[in-house]
C-alpha cells in the first residue's frame, strides 16, 4: 500500500475502491507493524491534543513568549457570539481555532505539529469547525486526518515542509493542502476531489515567504494560519463542486519546491526580510531582546 506520488495514491484508491484515508491507514500498519487499533488510537490522541489546543486559549488566554500575540482567538470567538461576525459561523470558528492553536504553541503549550509548529493551527482549526458546524463525530474527523497525513507525507517526501528551505508556502501552504484534502473527504469527496483541493491550496499560497518577526513563531505566523485554514475551506468547496485543477497535485508539489529554492534566504525563516524587516517589527524586536 505504499505510494510515492499523488498519482500512485489515486491509483491505489481506484484499485481498492476506497478513500485516501483507508490507503494511508494500511500504509501505516505495514510501515510500522502496528495493528489498526494501535494506529487509530494514536490518531485519536493526536486529535484530542488538537481540540484541547483549540479550546484552551478561549478560556485561559495567555501571552506568548515574545509578547507579540495572545488573546486574539477569544476576541474573534466573542465577536461571533455577539452575532457580529461578517464571516459566518463556519469560517469564524475556523479563524478562532487556528488563532488559538498558535497561541498555545507560542506560549510553550502542547500542540500537534501538522506538519510544523508554525503551521499547527491550520488543520485543527478547519476540522474542528467542520465537526461542530455539521454535527460530525470524531471518527469522521479522524478519517480526514489520515487523508491529511497522506498529503503531508507526499509533500515531505517529494519537497519540504520547512520554512527555512522553501518559505512559508512549505509550512502553511502544506498545512492548507492537507486540510483541504481532509475536508473534501470528510464532506463526501472522491479521492480525485481531495487531490484537486490539495493542489488548489498549493496554487493559492505559492511563493509565500517566511519572515517571522524577531525570529519568533508568532507574527505574522498566527494570521497566516488563519489564511491557510480559510484557503483550505475555499479549495475544498471548489473541489466538491466539481471544479477540476489544471495542474495535478504532484506537479504543484514540484513547483512549490522549485519556487522555494528561488526565494532569497532573507525570506526563508531568517527574520532578515519581509515583515520582520519593517520599521515597526525591528523596533519591537529591539524591545523584546532588551527585556
Amino acid at each position: 500500500m505504499d505510494f510515492i506520488s499523488g498519482q500512485e495514491l489515486l491509483q491505489l484508491c481506484e484499485e481498492n475502491g476506497c478513500p485516501i484515508s483507508d490507503i494511508m491507514i494500511q500504509r501505516e500498519i505495514s510501515e510500522y507493524g502496528a495493528s489498526s487499533e494501535e494506529i487509530m488510537s494514536r490518531m485519536k490522541e493526536a486529535y484530542r491534543i488538537m481540540k484541547e489546543a483549540c479550546h484552551k486559549p478561549l478560556d485561559e488566554p495567555v501571552p506568548s513568549i515574545g509578547g507579540l500575540i495572545g488573546g486574539e482567538a477569544k476576541k474573534v470567538r466573542d465577536r461571533r457570539r455577539q452575532g457580529k461576525s461578517i464571516c459566518g459561523s463556519m469560517l469564524s470558528k475556523a479563524i478562532t481555532y487556528s488563532l488559538a492553536v498558535l497561541e498555545v504553541n507560542a506560549s510553550m503549550g502542547l500542540i500537534v505539529a501538522a506538519p510544523t509548529a508554525g503551521s499547527s493551527g491550520v488543520l485543527p482549526g478547519l476540522l474542528l469547525a467542520l465537526e461542530e458546524e455539521f454535527s460530525l463525530d470524531d471518527e469522521q474527523i479522524i478519517s480526514g486526518l489520515f487523508t491529511a497525513s497522506a498529503i503531508g507525507y507526499l509533500i515531505m517526501r517529494n519537497a519540504t515542509v520547512a520554512g527555512a528551505q522553501a518559505g512559508c508556502q512549505a509550512e502553511v501552504g502544506a498545512a492548507s493542502a492537507m486540510a483541504a484534502a481532509a475536508a473534501a473527504e470528510i464532506m463526501g469527496g472522491t479521492p480525485q476531489q481531495c487531490m484537486d483541493a490539495a493542489s488548489a491550496a498549493l496554487v493559492n499560497l505559492l511563493g509565500l515567504v517566511c519572515d517571522p518577526v524577531a525570529g519568533l513563531v508568532e507574527c505574522p505566523c498566527q494570521s497566516r494560519n488563519v489564511i491557510g485554514a480559510s484557503n483550505a475551506l475555499v479549495c475544498a468547496e471548489m473541489a466538491l463542486a466539481g471544479i477540476r485543477q489544471l495542474i495535478p497535485f504532484d506537479q504543484m508539489v514540484d513547483t512549490m519546491m522549485t519556487v522555494g529554492r528561488s526565494i532569497p534566504f532573507e525570506l526563508r525563516e531568517t527574520a532578515l526580510g519581509g515583515c520582520a524587516a519593517t520599521e515597526a517589527a525591528c523596533a519591537k524586536t529591539c524591545q523584546i531582546f532588551k527585556n
